[in-house]
């Protein structure tokens, strides 16, 4: 994944972890095959990758999202099993 993509698109997005969800979901459109989601929103795509194109996506305003803004952050699932985790 280029590091200047990521900041391009961290511009755009603003949070860390939204930009995460965005990418790996388009990514999975991306690679999913067939469909018109599966299709690169952006022209010139030889040599990149589909975390790259997402990202290119989002940071050429090509790619749009929602945010609720009422979703709450939910703190990580505790481990289950104690032993695996000291």
């Amino acid at each position: 994944m280029n590091s200047e993509y990521c900041r391009r698109a961290l511009e755009k997005v603003k949070s860390p972890n939204t930009l995460v969800n965005i990418v790996s979901k388009r990514v999975r459109q991306l690679t999913s095959g067939g469909g018109s989601h599966s299709r690169p929103l952006i022209a010139d795509t030889a040599g990149l990758g589909a975390a790259d194109i997402a990202l290119l996506e989002i940071a050429e305003g090509k790619l749009g999202w929602i945010v609720d803004e009422n979703a709450k952050d939910l703190p990580p699932p505790k481990p289950e099993n104690k032993f695996l985790f000291p």
